[in-house]
């Protein structure tokens, strides 16, 4: 089993690379304002609308940021380039994280994007798994091996089920249509605010197994990382009052956070990611600074019995703790 955790989202969008190769979204111009370069963790999807909307509202201006955020054209290149000091933060995933700092690079959690997991077990809501013991003798799709084999073990033993207890198909990012052809039964690393909109606009709706409720501790799904011994900088501080003032506009005028979202990009103007930001709207991170200690450490432990990581580290290892 391997150790990393990959980034999964943008790889099996391959699709986003003809759209987006390096966008820039440029901030309001301020005088004296400190830069900051902010590598996304793929092309500019609904995950990242509060960020859009802090900018477009000139939260960050307001905060003396110019913030320039950039799509990767490697979206595993991200947190690589931030420890090697080319960058200033980039967002990834908090069990990526947390093994990239125990394969040693030195990286922290500075502030949190979607404060909830967004992966789950994804089947035909009209077929014939209708709770995770049904999956017994059936096929499973899955993407990249190694986190999502964690997952999927933990979430079967729930059910007093294992892993010999199904057949693992390698769907090559294909979740949605592999359960809609019918090639598996079902797939874990489909992305709740993703690939269920995609079944629904299809007209073949699909029923989620959620992680954190059979099994599996929560976890950050988004989180934005700096550089290790860089990240008590205080115009990550100003980063993080700028994005709550996102978060706060986006979950309190949505309509008008959907016109921030999309304006001057009409290649994200479509039904699907109207939706999609729609159920990622109560996922989004509260207070973005915030962060709880207890739920770092239930995930590491987590990550060190699935054998994903060696003996855990402190949570300060991990992330930048602002109080």
């Amino acid at each position: 089993m391997t150790q990393r955790v990959p980034t999964r989202r943008g790889m099996r969008r391959v699709l986003a690379a003809t759209l987006v190769a390096a966008t820039t979204l440029a901030a309001p111009a301020v005088q004296a304002a400190e830069k900051l370069t902010l590598l996304l963790d793929w092309y500019v999807n609904p995950d990242h609308a509060p960020l859009l909307v802090a900018q477009e509202k000139g939260y960050f201006a307001e905060e003396g940021l110019e913030v320039e955020m950039i799509a990767p054209a490697d979206p595993s290149d991200p947190p690589k380039l931030v420890a090697a000091g080319r960058a200033d933060l980039a967002i990834t995933y908090q069990p990526q994280l947390i093994a990239m700092v125990h394969e040693g690079l030195p990286l922290k959690r500075v502030s949190t994007l979607v404060a909830t997991p967004l992966n789950s077990i994804i089947t035909l809501a009209d077929g014939p798994v209708k709770t995770l013991a049904d999956l017994k003798g059936r096929r499973i799709g899955y993407s990249v091996a190694g986190f999502e084999d964690a997952l999927l073990g933990r979430m079967l033993a729930s059910a007093g089920l294992t892993i010999d207890d199904v057949t693992l198909i390698n769907v090559n990012f294909a979740l949605a249509p592999s359960v809609m052809s019918g090639q598996v039964d079902a797939v874990i690393g489909a992305y709740r605010n993703v690939e269920l909109v995609q079944m629904a606009l299809e007209g073949r709706p699909g029923r989620a197994f959620l992680v954190e409720e059979h099994g599996v501790p929560p976890y950050d799904e988004l989180v934005v990382a700096a550089r290790a011994d860089k990240a008590a900088d205080p115009r990550f501080a100003a980063f993080n009052r700028a994005l709550e003032k996102g978060v706060q506009f986006l979950i309190n005028h949505p309509d008008q956070s959907w016109e921030l979202y999309i304006k001057g990009r009409p290649e994200i103007a479509d039904e699907g990611n109207r939706q999609s930001l729609e159920a990622t709207l109560p996922r989004f991170a509260h207070s973005p600074a915030a962060l709880d200690h207890g739920r770092w450490r239930n995930f590491a432990a987590f990550m060190h019995e699935a054998g994903l990581i060696d003996s855990p580290k402190p949570v300060e290892a991990y992330a930048q703790d602002w109080r």
